[in-house]
């Protein structure tokens, strides 16, 4: 038989920093192209007219002008729908 003690196991050291994820700029508020609306992990929130969306699914603003947030209905391949909100900048 070995002689060696079993190792013990660590618990809760793993000590990461948020990713910071969220609405950055609320319904109503005046924005300038290029800034961040919407930072999140996959689409759950759409680009729609005067947005676009980058590599990792943050949504910015286009043009200079208003956000509105709208909710859509958004067909999947399977032609299921789900309902969505769309990021307008006006």
């Amino acid at each position: 038989m070995s002689h060696v003690k079993a190792g013990g196991s660590s618990k809760n050291i793993h000590n990461n920093a948020g990713q910071r994820l969220g609405v950055k700029r609320f319904g109503g508020q005046k924005v300038r192209a290029g800034e961040v609306l919407v930072r999140q992990t996959g689409s759950t929130k759409i680009a729609g007219p005067g947005t676009y969306i980058s590599r990792n699914f943050t949504i910015h603003a286009a043009i200079d002008g208003v956000v509105e947030f709208a909710k859509v209905k958004k067909g999947k391949f399977t032609g299921k729908t789900t309902p969505r909100t769309q990021v307008i900048v006006k």
